[in-house]
């Protein structure tokens, strides 16, 4: 495999004449480069007028290598031949040059230019492109293509020290300017010497370094961006091989991208995400501009306006800085009613507006970064989980936020810089079982997890905020501006005709079952369990009358007849012949739901077998039922008309393995999890359960 190096251009804010009495003090030998042993001139030519000037010479660089590579080779150094062509008229120099050592098994090739700044011609810019190709080395190939690399990566950026220390040599023994070249009076120019040296097929190689200034997409309105200084100073630092792949994506990108092209600081992003993988990050950057010019997201911040409702209801929005710079974002997720979210203003919505957060973040950054006067990419976000609960653990609203998540990882890679959850209840491992396998590892990785009181003090969020801006609701003096979000109220739901425009009713429908309950005529779902410590899940809502919920576990299963999966028709699984405490027996006791109620909640198995899930009609207390109805009351209830009620329903098995899984993951992020995990863990020893009503 060939391996490329594009570099940045480098600026020397020195007129070429003078950059090129420097360059010229680095031959025969260079102290300040240590491997270079010295060079000598094979080849030397002018043009008649002067304008032109040709030396070829052979370079001597000392191999370092391992002792057994070098006793293998045979060598101690190697030979590079050098062209250069110094145009004085174009103020150009270009250089070109290859190894003479292992030719026939390792080729090297370098091209390089020195040409004038576009914008500012006292100035003059630097930039260099390689390529190594080792198609044989005596089985060592992989090992010499690592050394090559890392050498040539470490060497490349001393040539701007070598060329600033000989300027500097230069201006302290008095020549700070040499005047610009002149054509001389004189014979006619010896026409064919000057085609041979301007012959264009022995310096195609150059590209971008032609006598024509710098590669068009080092071109900028902004000069300083031609700079490498420029990279390090707003982008961070980064290795050369990282600055040779921005280089190299930003130029294909300008080449063949019919758009707008993204800052560098959108493409490294990318380039980060895929580590520096150079075509899988052209692919992943590709897609998303894609996607971006598909959905008009560019416009996002000029045309989003957030309805009134999420004004109000959503628990979120930015507050200041972290103590590293970045932009910080509140999620008061615990206080978010988003089952009430995705009922008054639809997925789309929220989608939207989940984008704009991330499209505001960008801009911040960009703000920071220059504020600061520091590289800042990212933002950091800080989730307060107190009152989280199972309500959160709709299934609508769990896939909605797992298509959010997978349209920011894929659209906004890098963007993240640290995760801050605080006050993480005891049902937050189901959430972090359902999502932790859509978030990327790198970005799993940013997570900090805080359980009850755990993130004061000393390695709490003290050590990631300053005091100052630690928001009042968490124990600090800042006031924060957060809506604190509250339940959203049913009559701001869309109507069913809202829903199917939207295309919400139908995803609904496609996730929850219709149930009807008639008077001694209970519905009933049947749960095989496995294994024990499985964690059974349900969501419901009640839609008409008022319903009584129950679990029950028997050994046996339930015999069924023709019916849908999970239930026959009817809804009725057992027999009248069961006896409570002897064929089967209660594991959660009786929730009275009414009408318009939403229930959601969980139940930890302690044996395995089988689980039935029951909804019947709710009498007054004096007539509560204390068995399971039988097989008759059920036929009767059906064939004779009274009042009924109905429910949406839906129910998910977590296995024990992905549920312990849960606890392995949130551990492995922060030590300060331990409290958390301690407290469920001991609740996985017994039977746990919980049931929340939202209204």
């Amino acid at each position: 495999m060939v391996q490329k190096y594009q570099s940045p251009v480098c600026v020397y804010k020195y007129p070429f004449e003078l950059v090129m009495a420097a360059y010229e003090k680095r031959f025969p030998t260079c102290p300040q480069i240590p491997v270079f042993l010295g060079s000598e001139v094979l080849r030397e030519s002018r043009s008649a007028d002067g304008a032109v000037h040709l030396v070829e010479r052979s370079c001597r660089l000392r191999v370092e290598a391992p002792r057994l590579l070098r006793k293998i080779a045979g060598v101690e150094h190697v030979v590079f031949v050098q062209k250069n062509v110094l145009n004085w008229k174009e103020r150009t120099l270009l250089i070109e040059a290859h190894n003479e050592t292992f030719a026939s098994r390792v080729v090297v090739k370098e091209n390089c230019s020195y040409t004038v700044h576009p914008e500012n011609e006292d100035w003059t810019c630097f930039e260099q492109s390689a390529s190594l190709d080792i198609r044989s080395f005596f089985g060592f190939e992989s090992a010499l293509e690592k050394i090559a690399m890392k050498q040539y990566t470490a060497n490349v950026k001393r040539g701007k020290e070598v060329i600033e220390h000989y300027l500097n040599e230069l201006i302290s023994q008095g020549t700070s300017h040499i005047p610009r070249w002149t054509p001389v009076p004189g014979p006619e120019e010896d026409t064919h010497s000057q085609a041979g040296l301007r012959d264009p097929g022995s310096l195609e190689v150059c590209g971008p370094g032609s006598a024509q200034g710098p590669a068009p997409e080092m071109v900028s309105t902004d000069g300083n961006k031609l700079d490498a200084d420029y990279i390090e100073r707003c982008l961070g630092h980064l290795t050369p091989m990282q600055e040779s792949c921005l280089i190299q994506l930003r130029h294909w990108l300008q080449e063949t991208h019919k758009g707008k092209i993204p800052k560098d600081e959108h493409i490294l992003r990318f380039l980060r995400a895929r580590d520096f993988h150079l075509d899988r990050a052209r692919e992943m950057l590709c897609q998303s501009l894609s996607w971006r010019k598909r959905h008009q997201v560019d416009l996002l911040l000029q045309t989003w306006r957030p309805p009134a409702l999420l004004e109000e209801f959503y628990a979120g929005g930015w507050h200041y800085q972290d103590i590293d710079g970045r932009p910080l974002y509140i999620l008061r997720l615990g206080h978010m009613d988003t089952k009430g979210l995705m009922k008054a203003a639809g997925e789309e919505v929220l989608l939207q507006h989940v984008l704009c957060v991330n499209e505001e973040g960008q801009k911040r950054c960009e703000g920071n970064t220059k504020q600061f006067g520091r590289p800042i990419s990212s933002w950091t976000c800080l989730v307060d989980l107190e009152g989280l609960s199972l309500r959160h653990l709709w299934r609508p609203g769990i896939k909605a936020l797992l298509r959010m998540i997978e349209v920011v990882e894929d659209n906004y890679p890098e963007t993240l810089g640290r995760l801050l959850i605080v006050r993480a209840p005891r049902v937050f491992p189901v959430l972090w079982t359902l999502i932790s396998p859509f978030i990327n590892e790198n970005t799993r990785q940013k997570f900090l997890i805080y359980s009850g009181s755990n993130y004061q003090g000393p390695g709490g969020l003290v050590d990631y905020l300053d005091k100052e801006v630690i928001p009042d609701f968490l124990g600090g003096e800042c006031l924060c501006n957060v809506p604190e979000g509250g339940l959203v109220p049913k009559s701001l739901y869309l109507t069913e005709e809202d829903q199917e425009h939207r295309d919400q009713l139908r995803q609904w429908r496609e996730t929850y079952q219709a149930a009807s309950v008639l008077r001694a005529a209970p519905h009933e779902v049947a749960v095989e369990i496995l294994e024990r410590e499985s964690v059974i899940t349900w969501d419901f809502d009640i839609l008409q009358g008022d319903v009584m919920f129950s679990l029950y576990y028997t050994k046996q299963a339930p015999k069924p007849g023709p019916r849908e999966p999970g239930a026959r028709a009817g809804g009725q699984l057992t027999d009248k012949g069961w006896a409570l405490g002897a064929d089967y027996s209660r594991v959660e006791a009786p929730l009275i739901c009414r009408e318009g109620e939403s229930i959601q909640g969980s139940h930890v198995t302690q044996w395995p077998g089988v689980y039935l899930l029951q909804w019947q009609m709710h009498s007054a207390p004096g007539h509560m039922a204390c068995s399971l109805p039988g097989v008759e009351d059920v036929l009767m209830a059906l064939h004779s008309p009274g009042p009924r009620c109905k429910l949406l329903y839906y129910y998910e098995v977590l296995a024990s393995e992905d549920f312990r899984g849960s606890m392995s993951s949130l551990e492995s992020c922060s030590s300060r999890f331990s409290q958390l995990s301690s407290t469920t863990s001991s609740s996985s020893s017994q039977s746990h359960s919980s049931s929340l009503v939202s209204r």
